[in-house]
């Protein structure tokens, strides 16, 4: 079975300019995705020529393939390529999907054509095709140990001079979410220029952000200071609004299974080594969990997840969030 492509090939391929006809970009990665495809359109297409020769479409039951094969077929225009891209392919119907499988064997050899699709079923025909052809594209969440390259190699896109360390500590404030790690570093890029960021920049900017909030409050709770705890949680469920319950509630079951499998090492003997190694996290983040999971038993982290359960079954029961949290926290 032909092996999917990832966004690095995707770039490698555009740079030697051997870039394929067609596509499909896949999977959770949406950051990576618009990146991707910002790269693609820069590189193909001249500013000046963009309006004639790259077109967007968006999937749906009212689209008609035959417009998007005509697009696809058509001659570029003061260009030596076209660009067509198919957002949403996965509200498209099946069968008029079916439609692009000729295409697919036979593509325009000026027209680079992306279909994006959130998810993708490759138990039918035209996913399989795609694959088939090499034309499958999986933009994965990247993993703890992956986040660090990302960040340098786009620190440098940007002209951030960040050291090593401020890389590290950017990353546990923000986690692997992409967006928001590019998002802080615009900011850090505005307000400090071409000079050097350390650790004590990061903290400095993130301070008084809702970014760095969130995280404060899983500190909090780790080493089980209920004061500190439920004051933090009162400064989040302000600045978070409506949505701030959920995105608390996901945090918290991740922080939690961290701390369970870091007692797990820690109680065979293991050491923060063992768990940067073995949890694939950062050696900031693993010297963290070895502290925070002296503070608790398994048979606590286990009752911690079956409350976690039974607060999101009430929020999503309509209850009143704040109260909701703050006896979660009280019962931890």
């Amino acid at each position: 079975m032909p092996v999917d492509l990832s966004s690095e090939d995707i770039l490698d391929l555009l740079k030697r300019g051997r870039l394929g006809r067609i596509y499909l970009f896949y999977g959770p990665g949406e950051f990576q995705i618009e990146k991707v495809l910002n790269e693609i359109r820069e590189t193909l297409i001249p500013e000046s020529a963009r309006d004639f020769n790259l077109q967007i479409f968006y999937g749906g039951e009212a689209v008609n393939p035959a417009d998007i094969s005509d697009a696809a077929c058509s001659l570029p225009f003061l260009s030596t390529n076209r660009l067509i891209i198919v957002r949403r392919t996965e509200n498209i119907p099946a069968s008029a999907l079916e439609s692009f499988i000729p295409y697919i064997g036979n593509p325009v050899p000026s027209t680079c054509l992306i279909f994006v699709s959130g998810k993708a079923d490759f138990r039918k025909a035209f996913y399989k095709r795609i694959r088939d052809a090499g034309g499958a594209v999986h933009f994965k969440p990247l993993y703890d140990k992956q986040v660090m390259p990302w960040l340098k190699r786009f620190a440098a896109e940007l002209g951030l001079n960040m050291t090593g360390k401020a890389c590290v500590y950017l990353q546990t404030l923000v986690g692997n979410r992409l967006r928001d790690l590019y998002t802080e570093m615009e900011k850090l890029h505005l307000r400090y220029g071409s000079k050097t960021v350390g650790e004590a920049e990061v903290k400095e900017l993130a301070i008084n952000s809702r970014i760095y909030t969130i995280f404060e409050l899983m500190d909090q709770i780790s080493l089980r200071r209920h004061a500190a705890s439920l004051s933090v949680l009162n400064r989040y469920l302000e600045e978070e609004g409506r949505d701030a319950a959920f995105g608390f509630i996901g945090m918290l079951n991740r922080q939690i299974r961290l701390i369970i499998q870091a007692k797990s090492i820690a109680d065979k003997g293991g050491r923060s080594a063992d768990m940067v190694r073995k949890l694939q996290v950062q050696p900031f983040l693993a010297n963290k969990l070895f502290e925070q999971a002296r503070n608790w038993r398994i048979s606590d982290l286990e009752h911690a997840l079956h409350m976690l359960y039974g607060a999101d079954r009430h929020l999503k029961s309509g209850a009143q969030p704040r109260l909701i949290l703050e006896h979660l926290l009280l019962s931890l």
